[in-house]
């Protein structure tokens, strides 16, 4: 039988600043001096898990064993809130399908363009870019364009879900129920998302602070990444929203959460007033307008 070790769950500030500096350093997210507790608690069940007597211990796990790789990816799973659900913001889901896919249209055509790439940074459980799918395929216009939407987040564990795309109630709160039926089948676990949709997404593992991981992502017409940053310190932010800037073709356009905004973060982008949301955009060099 394993001997269990006695575990001291209080935290030192030492251990706390040695661990918050560890997590920001890999991926950017930060915990101030008043999240202490809320990073102890959430870490303490992994001293548990792995049997370590102290939080500087877990430290020295993290930075020297073979297995931290593993853990840094692990540990995303109890560090970050994945609460998301099908048609989320419907304002601004309005001003992409029915203002920015069609400026995008005619744009592209005039470049001899028929393909269209978007991504969703920081996907979770994969409700947002299967959403995205679903309202690409109703839009006439795009009938023969080739389409690829990429999901991306930090948490192995959401990515299983949204590569199973099976959800329950909790997914469909502001689905509608023609919706409900034109895109999913029902199935003893839940509903599933039908393959006409799952075949213009491609879920994957993907750290924002991977520069290379980033780069052989390519070039996207418009990037999702709602409720991602608020996780971030001002510096992490403008790495990260720097990141975007150059994954986006000029005049591609960046949609954030609605409590989320690029004032005192960068000047890269431009606000576009749209009939339905205000919306960021890459400036165009080859338009006078700076825009699409």
């Amino acid at each position: 039988m394993k001997l269990l070790l006695p575990h001291d769950n209080s935290m030192s500030d030492d251990e706390f600043c040695l661990l918050r500096d560890c997590i920001y350093e890999h991926c950017g997210i930060y915990f101030d001096q008043d999240s202490k507790y809320i990073l102890e608690k959430r870490l303490f069940r992994r001293l548990t898990e792995l049997n370590l007597p102290s939080f500087y211990d877990y430290y020295h796990f993290l930075k020297y064993n073979r297995s931290k790789e593993q853990e840094l990816m692990d540990i995303m799973d109890v560090l970050t809130t994945n609460e998301t659900y099908f048609f989320r913001e419907s304002f601004q889901l309005k001003a992409f399908a029915d203002e920015i896919i069609p400026e995008l249209i005619k744009i592209k055509s005039a470049r001899g363009s028929r393909s269209l790439r978007i991504w969703s940074a920081g996907c979770s459980t994969g409700e947002e870019p299967y959403t995205i799918a679903m309202l690409l395929s109703t839009i006439p216009e795009l009938a023969g364009w080739k389409i690829e939407i990429i999901g991306t987040d930090i948490s192995q564990k959401v990515l299983q879900q949204a590569r199973r795309a099976v959800y329950g109630t909790p997914s469909f709160r502001a689905t509608e129920e023609n919706q409900l039926r034109l895109f999913f089948h029902k199935q003893d676990d839940g509903y599933k998302v039908n393959d006409s949709i799952r075949e213009l997404v491609t879920i994957s593992h993907l750290n924002l602070f991977d520069r290379h991981r980033l780069t052989m992502l390519g070039k996207v017409d418009l990037i999702f990444c709602r409720n991602v940053i608020i996780y971030f310190d001002q510096a992490a932010k403008k790495r990260v929203i720097e990141s975007f800037h150059s994954a986006l073709y000029d005049g591609g356009f960046l949609l954030l959460g609605h409590s989320e905004s690029l004032m005192n973060i960068t000047t890269l982008f431009s606000l576009r007033h749209f009939k339905n949301d205000m919306i960021y955009q890459k400036p165009d060099r080859f338009s006078a307008g700076g825009s699409l």
